[in-house]
């Protein structure tokens, strides 16, 4: 008798978590349980303004920047509140994708920094 079942190293895709950390002020994307990706920012009165987004060194180049981007800036915007982009990579991300610009409030100064955090 034949059995056939599916490569479990082909299948295989780590566990990855977005949370939203109010004690640290920050949103945090997790793999496997180890934070790999947090995105600073600062709670103000109708705002929340990103300030910094940092990716560990051994989870770069996977992605997960923009996936952290995506779940804040959904949960910035379903909390009825309005994104700052002082963050470089934040505002690279705005720029790059639609759907937020009605929620935007861009600093007078650009975002100065490295916005590619892969």
């Amino acid at each position: 008798m034949t059995e056939f079942t599916d490569s479990t190293a082909e299948s295989f895709s780590p566990d990855v978590t977005t949370v939203r950390n109010d004690k640290f002020h920050r949103y945090e994307l997790l793999v496997d349980g180890e934070v790999a990706v947090i995105s600073q920012f600062m709670d103000k009165p109708g705002h929340i303004d990103f300030l910094h987004t940092e990716t560990r060194p051994k989870f770069k180049g996977r992605g997960l920047a923009k996936v952290l981007a995506h779940f804040a800036l959904d949960d910035v915007v379903a909390s009825g509140k309005r994104i700052i982009p002082h963050c470089p990579f934040i505002a690279a991300y705005l720029r790059k994708h639609e759907g937020y610009e009605l929620d935007v409030d861009w600093p007078p100064e650009p975002p100065v920094g490295e916005p590619d955090n892969e």
